[in-house]
């Protein structure tokens, strides 16, 4: 069968609209890629960020309210170990610690057991810090636990930000 030269020129103006699609789907505007990253950044809760303590080679990093038993989240490791231990507040006992920081996600199994200072439970796990979520909250500056099923925003003051990249460079 011979294709006529109108057919033959429609079918070429479409492979070339959709290779001028896909050319646009595959190189993003830098523009747009900054944008993605920069809006719909959560901000930071009034009375609530990331505390650093450092005492001989055990090095923690806190959420919560400063000089107070209010922490969401804590993070703790041995100076190199490059292995984490977490804390994190929840209503009731659980199975996880649900971690999520700009686009990355993970799940660690972890043990409840009743809050002393205050109702609910404290769920405890172990991480490493070469995992995605850390090194994503470690360039962003928030973190989420998802405790109860529920997302919960742990966002960092501009100051506290360089408690953050102490913490991770400390653990190695």
């Amino acid at each position: 069968m011979i294709s006529s030269p109108l057919r033959l020129t429609r079918l070429a103006l479409c492979l070339a609209a959709v290779s001028a699609t896909a050319a646009c789907a595959t190189r993003p505007d830098a523009r747009v890629a900054e944008m993605a990253t920069t809006v719909g950044a959560p901000e930071p809760m009034r009375g609530y960020d990331w505390f650093l303590n450092r005492d001989d080679d055990e090095v923690s990093l806190a959420y919560g309210v400063a000089n107070s038993d209010d922490v969401k989240l804590h993070l703790s490791c041995q100076a190199g170990a490059g292995v984490l231990d977490l804390t994190a507040a929840a209503d009731k006992p659980g199975r996880e610690i649900h971690l999520e920081s700009g686009g990355d996600t993970e799940r660690y199994a972890a043990t409840s057991e009743p809050a002393v200072v205050h109702d609910g439970e404290l769920l405890t796990a172990r991480a490493r810090t070469q995992d995605p979520v850390f090194q994503r909250f470690r360039r962003l500056g928030w973190i989420a636990a998802w405790p109860d099923d529920e997302r919960h925003m742990y966002v960092a003051h501009p100051q506290a930000k360089v408690g953050i990249e102490q913490f991770f460079a400390v653990c190695g």
